[in-house]
């Protein structure tokens, strides 16, 4: 552990890219057996090109363009660098096993047993909305990119909400991308339905007693929302201080993915660039407080110092 304390005191971005690509190497030997492509191995192995993405979204360099040319100048670190259009290719190709990547940290994440969350959305829209008239949109309507209202920034998107289920530690447990209209409630049942044992705090989109009975019963989740203010019966000191609180963290979390990973400004041409691109920055944040627990960091939440060393 005193090692573990001086290696934060120094922490240097040669430092991120040992551990990150240390971390992604071991774990995917695991993967790597399912994920077999023809032809030969190429001279950036998977390994490297994913450790390169997940350090990239961490610093924010969310276009292929910005990213690559940063990284041209760390070639001691990484030698074999692919131009910008295999680049996005094979990241494309490798997403499925980037969130088996993201599945595997989560084992050994021991803030990841933890049974309190909440759930929560984050705006993903496609195309700007001055764009989206004079834009071509039926590629992403394929994909059920729709119009919806995101109440909390007054704003109408094009696109899709990305439901996320946090633990009040800050892990990102699961989530589901679902169009842009469909009703918050819907989509959260859908993610919540597929866990067990869980106190799930929602906010008033989630407001529903008929759901709230049906996942206690068929799935042992309890949802705790606070009553709307016309509402004769309200909650108790105990949950309006519980619900607060993990409002706090949720607010934390979106606020890192906005901020430092800009999971809500899309460069992506395609859904599967999207999807690409998602999997990356959320797999990303997950390694980032991997890491800070291997470290030892009291303060596991504070990731943005581990991409931005001071």
């Amino acid at each position: 552990m005193v090692a573990e304390a001086a290696a934060a005191e120094t922490w240097t971005f040669e430092d991120l890219c040992l551990w990150v690509y240390c971390v992604v190497d071991e774990l995917w030997t695991q993967i790597a057996p399912y994920d077999r492509r023809p032809g030969p191995a190429p001279a950036c192995s998977d390994a490297e090109l994913v450790t390169m993405a997940l350090i990239g979204e961490a610093k924010g360099w969310d276009q292929e363009t910005e990213l690559l040319s940063e990284w041209a100048a760390h070639r001691d670190l990484f030698p074999h660098q692919p131009s910008r259009t295999r680049f996005n290719r094979r990241r494309r190709a490798l997403q499925g096993a980037i969130n088996e990547l993201r599945r595997l940290i989560l084992g050994l994440l021991d803030l990841a047993a933890d049974r309190q969350c909440v759930i929560d959305a984050l705006p993903i829209p496609v195309i700007r909305f001055h764009l989206v008239a004079g834009a071509n949109r039926a590629n992403w309507q394929a994909y059920e990119a729709r119009f919806g209202k995101v109440p909390s920034k007054k704003l109408t998107i094009f696109g899709y909400k990305l439901y996320l289920l946090v633990g009040l530690n800050g892990v990102i447990l699961d989530f589901v991308l679902a169009p842009a209209n469909v009703l918050e409630l819907h989509a959260g049942v859908e993610l919540l339905e597929e866990h067990t044992d869980l106190d799930a705090v929602g906010d008033k989109a989630f407001v529903s007693a008929p759901v709230a009975e049906r996942l206690a019963a068929e799935n042992r989740v309890r949802l705790i929302t606070l009553p709307r203010r016309n509402q004769r019966r309200q909650a108790p000191p105990a949950v309006r201080r519980l619900v607060n609180g993990a409002r706090q963290i949720i607010e934390t979390v979106t606020g890192q993915l906005t901020e430092q990973f800009h999971i809500e400004v899309n460069h992506a041409q395609s859904f599967w660039g999207l999807t690409a691109r998602l999997l990356t920055k959320l797999t990303a944040h997950t390694l980032c407080l991997y890491l800070n627990r291997l470290l030892g960091k009291p303060e596991f939440r504070h990731i943005k110092e581990l991409a931005f060393p001071i």
